[in-house]
């Protein structure tokens, strides 16, 4: 079968139009919402709007206040402008930080999404036991960090701890993984990615949930291989909750202050300081509460500026 008509094939699989015909699998028809079902939606809306405005206006003008001051936790202080701003941009600590926060970041969105990649789809081929083995998954998602952190330390905080103990017995030496920088750093990263990936499963596994199985059938008709399907097809059809996903772990993974302070507590040497990490520092160790804010308000305008970047794919991503 020649590859023109394979991906015709598998443009119209990813349009839902049925093999063979110009009729469209059934679920893919879209309605609009009346203008009053609108007005009724905007109403219903409203109060919560106001509310979380009221909520969270008071604490950013305050915030904003204190960025531009050189007071403490106590007073306001005198007035300095961009003073803050500057004295933190001009930190070689704050790039440290921002350096670490970026791995990090990278990792903890991309590693566990490719993890919650794999076993949404193993999970989607009906395995033996499939929904305890969901329920299993779950678990270091669903358990405290608390407890996730304290067992992560047991199993590689000392020399004597389980996984060192393994490599000394394997003759492969004794790695120090929370004394050393670097491995600080991985061993953090990797544990981002143990406690966020059932969070990208369930997120993958709602979104397949919604695929039409009729579309594969056409494109298998069409001779499409099963990697043109996943590439062509699941790919592109998940493509909305993929950029969903990531965008709430890009500010789940910047603004994550538990899993590394209880973890690494920064350390060693501030390997694995993170932006929010070295804000609380500066704020309630340092008791130098403008530059520690300013970090903050630098921390929420790239989040802001990467979730607008992603949202912007988001409505790209619509299948056509």
């Amino acid at each position: 079968m020649s590859s023109t008509t394979t991906q015709s094939g598998l443009a119209r699989a990813r349009r839902g139009v049925a093999p063979g015909g110009t009729g469209t699998v059934p679920g893919k028809r879209k309605s609009k919402l009346s203008a009053q079902a609108t007005r009724t939606f905007f109403w219903l809306l409203l109060p919560s709007v106001v509310l979380l405005v009221l909520i969270h206006g008071y604490p950013l003008v305050y915030a904003a206040v204190q960025a531009t001051h050189d007071g403490d936790l106590l007073q306001t202080g005198n007035f300095v402008g961009g003073q803050n701003f500057a004295t933190v941009l001009t930190s070689p600590a704050f790039w440290k930080a921002a350096q670490f926060t970026l791995w990090f970041t990278i990792v903890g969105v991309f590693g566990s999404w490719l993890v919650g990649l794999g076993l949404a789809l193993l999970l989607r081929t009906k395995i033996p036991g499939g929904g305890t083995f969901k329920v299993l998954l779950l678990l270091p998602w669903v358990v405290p960090i608390v407890v996730s952190s304290t067992a992560w330390n047991w199993l590689v905080a000392t020399p004597d701890s389980l996984i060192p103990s393994l490599f000394r017995n394997l003759g492969m030496g004794t790695p120090l993984f929370l004394a050393d920088p670097t491995l600080a750093a991985v061993t953090v990263m990797v544990f981002k990615v143990w406690v966020s990936f059932p969070f990208m499963m369930m997120m993958i596994s709602a979104a397949l949930a919604s695929v039409d199985t009729t579309v594969y059938e056409a494109a298998s008709m069409d001779g499409a291989s099963r990697w043109q399907q996943f590439t062509q097809i699941t790919l592109p059809l998940i493509a909305r909750s993929t950029y969903i996903s990531w965008i709430l772990m890009t500010i789940f993974c910047v603004n994550d202050f538990p899993t590394i302070y209880l973890l690494t507590g920064g350390g060693p040497v501030n390997a694995t300081t993170s932006l929010v990490v070295l804000a609380y520092r500066t704020v309630f160790q340092d008791f130098a509460t403008g530059p520690g804010v300013a970090i903050a308000f630098l921390m929420t305008m790239t989040l802001v500026v990467i979730s607008v970047i992603l949202y912007r794919q988001i409505r790209k991503s619509s299948v056509e």
